[in-house]
């Protein structure tokens, strides 16, 4: 009896007869992504060319892992993603979470930094320090990584629309402490597609904010070779409310609109595609998390050899960051989210992620305190030192259902891919909203599974009781605003402003013409220009993005 036979064998006379006795929760069971999930897999339906389409670790194509050894030879590197109030705020924070074996800091900036603003223009009134740090000069970034020697840690920066700017900050830090930029390590999320997609932090129009993202990969390519120049985020398009499917797809669709834009100039893929690198979210069905990200990893690996011809093996890596599900988090019973984290985090991990942030516990509340993110922190160092997860390169290879949901995520993202390909690419579905209507849609269905109870949320719509949440919240000083326009006046008031007007002069004169404006933002840094008088020199040069309205 062939392997097949033994498999209806087993569902004529085993299967069905049971299920005709006891039915099952459900008449059908289905991912997020609405992958039917049968109750096992027949060896059918997984690909016939197991070998080929899986590999080896390290190897093409990538699904097993873009390292040989993985997390034998050392383990992913643990980040908390940490900022708020003020850089000195921040930086007692860093130091706490380095002492507790953190091994990478990752910044979270306030909502005028991230939009360029600087802490004492009106439309930041409110705002400052509440959810992330403030900064907007290079005296609040030497504050913020003070007694952090930067060629010993690997810094990961969110920030997008004025991306350039930060990390021009951070480069004249590190020429201050002496460092030499070819030592800098980290990241800069600078992914502005998502943000037209599912966050809305931008400040230009479509074309001048991938002249930016163009200008940063030709500058790192040599000044700073060990810095990911942009981090392709999944992540807020999984948080907008798509499915595990359309995360990779318009992640991935995104990805080939930049690697087409730094082709246009002049750049090889081989030249820049290892400085890329990816950010997805970790969700709660497992199972489809893990295969995701191994579907992410084949699919990118064969875009990059199949269309654009790359002969590196490094550059067909996806490399990538992963994040537990901010939008899984409930107010309701918090202490559940330490739950739901531990599962996600154990998926990136089974997935083979290279780095990973766990939320804490009371994010649906407020910022997380000290302790929270303490306890968020061993989570991840359980896994990896406890668990024996970490022991094997690929633990979950092999498993039918690992592999069919793999091919499944796999097919379902390149339709999608393939669809925008015919539109024109990522940045006509953006225009268009097709995109952002798909995640729409697929976020409506799902609250209509919560709603109708289909789908249970612990604490939410089943398991509820009576509460009162006795966590003890982080507060912001509301003082903290002052103080910063204080430290901005006193700035202004001791540079050179002549030197500064005619650095924003000769900003403002390349950004019409096409140098790179790289060495000129780090200059601007260098002599105390701020964050908000360099991005409104841009915006007087460039104007805003205004979103179309789709609905």
């Amino acid at each position: 009896m062939t392997e097949n036979d033994s498999f209806r064998n087993w569902q004529d006379k085993c299967y069905r007869p049971t299920t005709q006795k006891f039915p099952e929760r459900k008449p059908e069971f289905k991912t997020s992504s609405d992958i039917p999930v049968p109750p096992i897999v027949d060896p059918d339906h997984v690909h016939p060319d197991r070998l080929a389409e899986l590999g080896f670790p390290g190897e093409y194509p990538f699904v097993r892992g873009v390292q040989p050894t993985m997390y034998r030879g050392r383990l992913w590197t643990m980040r908390q993603y940490a900022g708020f109030s003020t850089a000195e705020e921040s930086n007692k924070r860093y130091r706490f979470l380095l002492d507790q074996g953190q091994t990478g800091l990752s910044v979270a900036f306030d909502l005028p930094t991230q939009i360029g603003y600087d802490a004492d223009d009106p439309i930041a009134l409110g705002e400052v320090g509440k959810v992330g740090v403030s900064i907007s000069s290079i005296e609040d970034m030497e504050a913020l990584f003070k007694d952090i020697p930067l060629d010993k840690v690997s810094t990961s920066m969110t920030i997008n629309a004025p991306a350039a700017v930060l990390l021009a900050m951070y480069i004249a830090i590190a020429r201050k402490q002496g460092v030499d930029s070819k030592k800098l390590r980290g990241t800069i999320q600078n992914d502005i597609l998502k943000e037209y997609i599912a966050r809305g932090t931008y400040i230009y129009p479509p074309t001048p904010s991938m002249r930016l993202i163009t200008d940063i990969f030709q500058y790192c390519r040599t000044d700073v070779p060990n810095w990911n120049t942009i981090s392709i985020s999944g992540y807020h398009i999984r948080e907008a409310g798509s499915t595990a499917v359309q995360e990779v797809a318009f992640t991935l669709a995104n990805a080939i609109a930049y690697i087409e834009a730094a082709e246009k100039v002049g750049l090889s893929v081989d030249e820049f595609a290892n400085q890329l690198s990816f950010f997805f979210n970790s969700h709660n069905n497992f199972l489809e998390e893990v295969a995701k990200f191994r579907a992410a990893r084949r699919l990118y690996a064969k875009l990059m050899k199949e269309r654009f011809e790359a002969k590196d093996p490094n550059s067909m890596k996806l490399r990538f960051h992963t994040q537990t599900a901010g939008s899984t988090l409930t107010a309701q019973q918090p202490e559940n989210n330490v739950i739901r984290v531990t599962l996600q985090a154990l998926a990136a991990v089974l997935g083979g992620t290279q780095s990973l942030h766990t939320n804490s516990m009371d994010e649906a509340l407020w910022l997380p305190t000290t302790k929270s993110v303490q306890v968020a922190l061993r989570t991840q160092q359980v896994i990896g030192y406890e668990s024996g997860v970490a022991d094997s390169v690929d633990p979950l290879a092999g498993s039918y259902l690992i592999e069919y949901l793999t091919d499944e995520i796999e097919k379902g993202a390149m339709d999608y891919i393939k669809y925008i390909d015919q539109m024109g690419g990522a940045l006509k579905a953006i225009e268009t909203g097709y995109i952002q209507n798909e995640i729409m849609n697929a976020s409506y269905e799902a609250q209509k599974r919560m709603e109708s109870g289909e789908d249970v949320i612990v604490g939410v719509n089943k398991f509820q009781v009576e509460e009162e949440i006795v966590l003890e919240p982080q507060k912001i000083d509301p003082m903290i605003e002052q103080g910063q326009r204080e430290k901005l006046a006193a700035l202004r008031a001791n540079r050179d402003n002549e030197k500064v007007a005619g650095l924003l002069k000769k900003l403002e004169e390349a950004a019409k013409g096409n140098e790179n404006l790289m060495p000129i933002l780090i200059e601007c840094m260098e002599n105390k220009i701020t964050l908000g008088e360099t991005c409104n020199t841009l915006r007087d040069v460039w104007g805003e993005y205004r979103a179309p309205n789709f609905l």
